[in-house]
């Protein structure tokens, strides 16, 4: 009776959030979280360990707000939206960030791990003092997977058995088949084990530390660590000669001038920027690419708006007959894959072979040089994409003709406005407006797509003498895959961050104009 007169007198009803927290649905939320936090830990661990910190740190944000969400009941309403949002600061947010990082770095051939990963692979190499001893070893292995040497000096015939961590124990005789619980392993199967074999330390260093030799087979001995790093002098310490190798951009070299592989990526400050800015070889190329891109990407909305506008007006006659037959015949190119549609059009225009040059050929005298002329090569790639976009722009405008009010054209009529007219004052405005938005995602996506460009000519026909390898047909995209990935065996993943980050400014620099320029038709199309 309390509580009823509670409720009427006023008091509100419990939340939803405090109804769903019953100890079940608490015990699951808590066990998914602590599996969650298992792995974080685990991962977290790992790239810190392999010197990726800013990975780490995201990771273990977004896990602790996942926390925080999940166990609050103040951010109730987030849990919904949660996963989601984890997984655009994962998958998004810090894919961004991280070009932007590494835009500052050295980071491309030479320079691909982590200072870590480098100090640790350096510090791995061993070399063999002039007098220490050789052996020749058989292998043995437990049921545990676990290795034992039997080592033999060939000079003395002294025989000993060492294992990972533990003290040699002498030996006599021929090394037996099964010794301790361990099976020989035949010499005609030691190929899979010699991996496993040459990356283990046999014995307790220092004084007993025995390595498989990875240059000679079937010998062994107490190779002894060469480089040894020194924090205080970031420098590397050749323990055999004394050479000390300092850290020089992310390359450990010497006085001399002699280097350790691997280098690391390290930070470069604003070098490739500078580099983009001030170099006259790459700036007159990125310039270049950039103009090309730009008309690629406004060609290629143009004459495909234009297109799909004119298919989409003609159909649009209620008189017409087999109009949806013919509407779904057009939208064919839609339905194939880029991939698979431009190297049939490659097949088409090949000037020895292909239909449509043969067929040029048959009434000109002469066939087009699609792929060798760079004016061509761009009015091949414009023809492609015309064929593989206007579709789009034909349902999408095709869809907004519905939306048109008819009375306005009754009101042009009755003005005595015709075709032209109607279609240019009325017609035309109230399609930009509808579309305009997908317009300026259609430029967006030209502005980079990738695979009609390297599905075409990978960029070429190539400009000869200069800094960086780019073809005439190369857009931003392209241009900064071949930086990157090494069309010429050197990648430089630094300098092709850096032009992606420009891209990517730029291109938000031309969406706010073009949004701006949809606005304005948009405030014109009201008094239509």
């Amino acid at each position: 009776m309390s509580s009823i007169t509670r409720t009427e007198a006023g008091g509100a009803p419990a939340p939803p959030s405090a109804k769903a927290s019953n100890m079940p649905s608490l015990l699951l939320r808590m066990g998914v979280l602590a599996f969650i936090d298992a792995i974080t830990i685990w991962l977290v661990y790992g790239f810190l360990a392999d010197g990726n910190f800013f990975l780490a740190i995201v990771l273990a944000a977004v896990t602790v707000w996942l926390n925080v969400v999940f166990l609050s009941e103040r951010y109730y309403p987030l849990r919904w939206i949660s996963p989601g949002m984890a997984l655009m600061a994962l998958m998004v947010v810090y894919p961004i960030l991280f070009t932007v990082g590494v835009s500052f770095t050295n980071y491309g051939s030479g320079h691909l791990v982590t200072k870590q990963l480098a100090i640790r692979q350096i510090e791995a190499q061993t070399y063999l003092a002039a007098d220490s001893p050789i052996y020749s070893w058989v292998a043995y292995q437990n049921a545990a997977g676990d290795y034992l040497l039997w080592l033999t000096d060939p000079d003395t015939g002294a025989a000993f058995t060492v294992a990972p961590g533990e003290e040699p124990v002498e030996r006599s005789g021929d090394p037996p088949a099964q010794m301790d619980g361990y099976t020989q392993i035949p010499m005609n199967q030691i190929f899979p084990h010699l991996g496993p074999l040459s990356a283990l330390v046999f014995g307790v260093p220092p004084d007993s530390a025995f390595r498989v030799s990875q240059q000679v087979m079937g010998q062994a001995a107490q190779y002894e660590q060469k480089y040894v790093y020194d924090a205080a002098q970031d420098a590397m310490i050749d323990q055999e000669t004394g050479a000390v190798f300092r850290n020089v951009n992310g390359t450990f070299t010497s006085d001399s001038g002699q280097t350790l592989s691997p280098g690391f990526a390290s930070t470069r400050g604003v070098y490739n920027y500078v580099r983009l800015a001030t170099d006259a070889g790459l700036r007159s190329t990125f310039l270049g690419v950039f103009v090309w891109t730009i008309i690629f990407a406004t060609l290629s909305v143009l004459l495909t708006f234009s297109l799909g506008m004119f298919l989409a007006i003609n159909f649009d006659v209620p008189e017409m007959p087999f109009k949806r037959t013919l509407r779904t015949l057009l939208l064919i190119p839609y339905t194939i894959p880029a991939f698979v549609a431009v190297p049939v059009w490659v097949g088409l225009l090949n000037p020895q072979f292909g239909v449509i040059s043969a067929g040029i050929r048959n009434l000109l005298g002469v066939a087009p040089p699609w792929f060798s002329d760079p004016y061509w090569a761009k009015a091949g790639i414009l023809l492609i994409q015309l064929w593989l976009g206007f579709p789009y722009m034909f349902v999408v405008i095709t869809g907004a003709l519905q939306t048109l009010p008819p009375d306005i054209y009754e009101a042009a009529d009755l003005d005595g406005a015709g075709p032209w007219a109607k279609f240019r004052r009325i017609t035309l405005p109230l399609l930009l407006i509808t579309v305009g938005p997908l317009l300026v995602a259609s430029f967006a996506f030209n502005f980079n797509n990738f695979t009609v460009i390297d599905l075409y000519s990978q960029g070429g026909p190539p400009i000869p003498n200069v800094p960086t390898p780019v073809g005439h047909t190369d857009i931003l995209a392209t241009y900064t895959y071949r930086i990157a990935f090494g069309s010429t065996g050197v990648s430089d993943y630094g300098y092709a961050s850096a032009i992606t980050v420009m891209i990517f400014i730029m291109l938000i620099i031309i969406t706010m104009f073009q949004f701006r320029f949809t606005t304005m038709l948009e405030e014109r199309g009201e008094n239509v």
